[in-house]
């Protein structure tokens, strides 16, 4: 009976205090190369802008005609799921992989189609040429990235990578079939939420 009890008071207390023992699964630890880039509202944003709050990155281009539109609804959805959990420290920062074509205009106007529920979060970046994207997804993300000379499509992967406060890329998730809990609980275990 007194184990039982001191087992209840533990648990309690456990609750009570908020204590949590969920731990990131760090799957990798790749330093984020430094940029500064324009987003959707004509803003620079540089690495050192988003240092301090965890971020989600992805490569993305408003002429795909394949995997872009879903992995920008689901990136919506995550955020969703984030408000609906109250987790406020983050950023959703997708890089053009083709900023020959995509300019904040053009970028502004491919988010506008979507429920986004903060946009102040997103940062859809361009200004670049497309070797240097090539190059920076590769070196940053570990992610292939490539344009496809025999039509307007780029060839890319579809992941979503969490990124730490202090810019290092740790983990990547399937922009496809997203793990939105997951997401949500690595994003808010990093972030002061």
């Amino acid at each position: 009976m007194k184990k039982q009890l001191v087992v209840m008071m533990f648990t309690i207390l456990l609750i009570i205090t908020g204590c949590s023992n969920y731990k990131v699964k760090q799957e990798t630890d790749i330093e984020v190369q430094d940029f500064t880039h324009k987003d959707q509202r004509g803003e620079e944003v540089s690495l050192e802008d988003l240092k301090g709050s965890p971020w989600l990155a992805t490569f993305l281009f408003t002429n795909c005609t394949t995997v872009c539109p879903p992995m920008t609804a689901n990136l919506t959805e995550v955020q969703e799921a984030l408000k609906e959990a109250g987790v406020e420290d983050y950023k959703i920062v997708a890089f053009s992989i083709d900023p020959d074509n995509d300019s904040p205009e053009v970028i502004q106007a491919y988010l506008d189609k979507y429920p986004i529920v903060d946009e102040s979060k997103w940062h859809y970046l361009t200004g670049y040429d497309q070797t240097y994207i090539e190059q920076y997804a590769k070196k940053s993300f570990n992610a292939h990235v490539k344009d496809d000379v025999n039509s307007d499509q780029v060839i890319h992967t579809t992941y979503f990578h969490l990124v730490t406060p202090d810019g290092k890329a740790i983990k990547s998730y399937d922009g496809i079939d997203v793990p939105v809990e997951v997401i949500v609980e690595d994003l808010k275990t990093l972030g002061k939420n």
